[in-house]
């Protein structure tokens, strides 16, 4: 492999492009990190260290971590890449619902560029929404679990002449500025770089928060567990990658035609379906509905909670509880489910192969093909979707097992290493494609 990497720098438009995208990431982390007007960064810094050493785990841990802990900090870059996440993952869930975005998507190029637009409005729009929501909530200090009221994020700027709703404004426009360059950054890296660029940020934003958050695990817990969570997270990768290969090939012939004086097909071929079909956005709807009722008791009654209030704080909002970790495990097999059945459709993609005079070996094509795959994918999804599951809340086991004050600082949860795994395979697959095609051995053998 090091070999390869050395071929990959030796070819003068790959080592551009390389070198291109590391620049661009390191754009990215330099705005992660840049306090936005109007915040006082030294409380930002006292309020961190406070919660770092709090045993009760903050609603905002997904997006921080989604944003590299530039969230929490209210950085120029604080909302990250979710607000794109969350339109992309609307507008693909319309798709489903809007007869118009369906016909644009299949018009090809010309509909998906329309549809790319559409994405960057609902990103903006989901800026504004959250960026507003954000710094409401640092003004009252929930952002920060109501345990730095002595040191405001946001200082009351009117005696020095500034009216407090000029600073908030100019925040909010600020913070969905940032996220409107994170956009533009990640379509240069998709353009000019290596790798799909919307995942190369989260890869980023995630891995930036590894080392210092494993050397928490160390100074909390000494030398002993360290290396036991080094040894777990390596054991983790490697089911990752093995399942994240792990594909089910349906072979497909397609018959010999004439077309003119030309004849086509006659062919072999085979159609993929991997195992886990769904990706990481089940485990991100599950957790964004998980968060909701963490989200609600942020607007109670802190001090005098009634009895269900308790009642969810103790089940639905703790990562320790057994009903937590039931719910979040069924959530991501029915979200697994309902992903895969919007994304793959058995009786179009056999209607496609019938077009094209394809079909599957010993199966009928048109209708019957179609339950085929339907009850391939069916069957596929169940395993898919446990492991899902189990590599999600597996996490959850850990805090269990070591300690509750664990779990803020435990950096390789199921969404992070699923992410992390996935974008670091395809950047990968690209390079390798990209060598292949110059003759050299490549990454993968």
């Amino acid at each position: 492999m090091l070999s390869a990497f050395l071929s990959a720098f030796r070819t003068p438009d790959l080592r551009k492009k390389l070198l291109f995208t590391v620049f661009i990431v390191g754009i990215y982390r330099l705005g992660a990190t840049l306090p936005s007007p109007g915040v006082s960064y030294g409380n930002v810094e006292k309020c961190l260290d406070i919660i770092k050493n709090s045993e009760q785990n903050g609603v905002f841990t997904l997006l921080n971590l989604f944003s590299g802990g530039a969230l929490l900090s209210l950085s120029v870059f604080a909302l990250g890449i979710m607000p794109y996440i969350t339109a992309s993952i609307i507008l693909q869930l319309l798709t489903v619902v809007i007869p118009r975005l369906e016909q644009l998507r299949k018009e090809g190029q010309s509909g998906q560029a329309k549809i790319t637009q559409y994405t960057r409005y609902l990103t903006l729009g989901l800026a504004v929404l959250q960026s507003s929501a954000f710094v409401a909530l640092a003004r009252s200090g929930q952002l920060f679990q109501n345990r730095c009221d002595q040191y405001p994020i946001v200082p009351d700027m009117s005696a020095k002449g500034m009216p407090q709703w000029l600073t908030l404004s100019v925040l909010v426009i600020t913070m969905t500025a940032g996220t409107g360059v994170i956009m533009w950054l990640g379509e240069l890296i998709t353009d000019r770089g290596v790798g799909n660029g919307m995942s190369v940020l989260i890869f980023t934003s995630i891995a930036a928060r590894l080392p210092g958050e494993g050397w928490t695990i160390k100074e909390q817990k000494g030398w002993y567990w360290f290396f036991a969570v080094l040894a777990l997270v390596l054991l983790i990768i490697t089911a990752v990658v093995f399942i994240e290969q792990a594909q089910r090939r349906i072979p497909v012939q397609y018959a010999k035609r004439m077309v003119g004086r030309r004849m086509y097909g006659g062919t072999s071929t085979y159609i993929p379906l991997k195992v886990n079909q769904a990706g990481v956005i089940p485990v991100i709807f599950a957790s964004s509905l998980l968060y909701l009722p963490q989200l609600a008791l942020q607007f109670g009654d802190q001090n005098n909670p009634g009895n269900f209030e308790i009642w969810v704080r103790d089940n639905l909002a703790s990562p320790t509880s057994w009903i937590y970790i039931t719910v979040y495990f069924l959530l991501i097999i029915f979200f697994t489910y309902f992903y895969v059945s919007i994304t793959f459709n058995p009786t179009e993609v056999a209607d496609n192969m019938k077009k094209y005079g394809g079909f599957v070996p010993g199966i009928r094509p048109g209708k019957p093909t179609a339950e085929y795959l339907d009850f391939i994918l069916s069957r596929i999804t169940l395993p898919g979707a446990l492991y899902l599951g189990l590599i999600s809340v597996l996490p959850n086991f850990f805090f269990i097992w070591l300690d509750s004050q664990t779990y803020q600082n435990f950096p390789f949860g199921g969404t992070a290493v699923l992410i992390m795994v996935g974008v670091g395979l395809e950047t990968v697959k690209q390079i390798e494609s990209q060598l292949m095609q110059r003759n050299y051995e490549g990454f993968l053998r």
